[in-house]
């Protein structure tokens, strides 16, 4: 037992010695803080001389170290409150500066604004004046546009709408109220134009009707794609290319309104000889060479002297002068959609292929080649190379009335 204790007593003696080591070297470190620290402020002793007599005043180590760490948390507190104060006043300075950039980024925009707003002006100014000279030219030549729909009409009305835009534009953008009155204006007045062809339309339609014609058939040309071309020019009222409804469809009716009044233009308004009598009618007849057997007559005949002038009906293009089998001389002359009308007969010509003639523009003279039994004009409307009654188009031109002869037929056939 005894041996055992005294090697645990060996084996602990250097942990004691370790740890006592580490106090010494810990007590030693923290007093040679002290001393060097003591060194700085040494103890000293002030002598004073008042009224012959000598005093001695002793400040020691510890007062010294009080009155400089005093002073140095002052010069500590100083420099952090002179810190803060800068720091504050750099923030400051900064926000201040912001706050003039803004504020001149403001200024700046105001002027600019202001500026786009006179520029908006002078352009609202200027397409209000366009729009009134478009106005003013062309009400001569259309007339006064329709400012009401009528009953069946398919129209768009964008009166409404317009009025909406432009109050909501005025609140959000005032310099530019005047650019949505100009496109309220521009759209009530391209669907004024588009009322007006619809209408022009319809009377054409109701001209083609009361002489038997199909108007839907004459609109022909509209849908004849056979014969087109031409460089690509596409029509946009957008930048993006697109195409507002409205204009689209006031387009649409421009062009069935000039294809239905180009037909009527087309129609016989002319008389197209100066005739002594008709002498033989459209429909069926004797044959005229004997007297028997009934014929269809695809055509009106109109008696006259050798020689006298022959007159195209209508506005039209010439499409054919020569010979046709039982016609003898004949010009054709091509007024669109379908409608074409033929001159047979004839003793001469003084016309050529090609040649564009209004209506009562000499063509030929009055003949009897072909199959005829006498000078005489025959004259045919033909639509759609079929054969249709002339008289209604002769009629509604001018008042003809048929003349009767010494016999249908008498002197005359073809």
């Amino acid at each position: 037992m005894r041996i055992r204790a005294a090697l645990c007593d060996l084996l602990a003696a250097p942990t004691r010695v370790n740890k006592g080591l580490g106090v010494v070297l810990k007590n030693h470190s923290v007093s040679g803080a002290s001393a060097r620290l003591r060194s700085w402020f040494p103890d000293r002793e002030f002598f004073m001389r008042s009224e012959g007599q000598v005093r001695f005043i002793k400040i020691s180590s510890r007062t010294q170290m009080i009155a400089a760490g005093v002073v140095v948390s002052l010069l500590l507190a100083w420099a952090l409150t002179m810190t803060a104060m800068a720091i504050s006043s750099y923030l400051s300075h900064r926000d201040r500066a912001s706050l003039l950039e803004r504020e001149a980024k403001v200024a700046s925009s105001e002027g600019r604004l202001n500026a786009y707003g006179e520029d908006i002006g002078k352009v609202a100014d200027d397409l209000k004046r366009r729009q009134e000279f478009i106005e003013k030219t062309t009400q001569p030549i259309l007339g006064d546009l329709p400012k009401d729909a009528k009953a069946g009409e398919t129209v768009s009305d964008s009166t409404g709408e317009a009025a909406q835009t432009i109050k909501k534009v005025s609140m959000a953008v005032p310099q530019a109220a005047e650019l949505a009155r100009i496109e309220a204006r521009q759209l009530a007045y391209i669907e004024g134009l588009t009322r007006l062809a619809d209408r022009r339309s319809a009377v054409a339609e109701a001209k083609l009707a009361r002489l038997g014609l199909n108007p839907q058939a004459m609109l022909v040309s509209l849908n004849d794609r056979s014969a087109q071309g031409g460089p690509l020019d596409m029509l946009a009222t957008s930048a993006d290319g697109s195409i507002d409804p409205r204009f689209q469809r006031f387009a649409l009716s421009m062009a069935r309104m000039d294809a239905l009044e180009r037909s009527v233009a087309g129609l016989p308004q002319a008389l197209p000889a100066e005739f002594q009598y008709i002498s033989s009618g459209f429909g069926y007849r004797p044959n005229p060479f004997t007297g028997g057997g009934g014929e269809f007559h695809p055509g009106l005949d109109f008696k006259g002297p050798h020689g006298a002038p022959i007159y195209a009906a209508a506005l039209g293009t010439v499409s054919f002068v020569g010979q046709r089998s039982g016609y003898g001389n004949v010009v054709e002359i091509d007024h669109g959609n379908g409608l074409v009308t033929r001159y047979a007969h004839m003793s001469g010509f003084t016309t050529t292929v090609g040649k564009r003639v209004q209506p009562g523009e000499q063509i030929g003279k009055i003949g009897s080649t072909g199959r005829s039994t006498g000078p005489h004009l025959h004259f045919e409307v033909r639509v759609g190379d079929r054969a249709v009654n002339p008289r209604p188009f002769l009629e509604a031109a001018s008042n003809v009335q048929q003349k009767a002869g010494p016999g249908v037929g008498a002197g005359t056939a073809g």
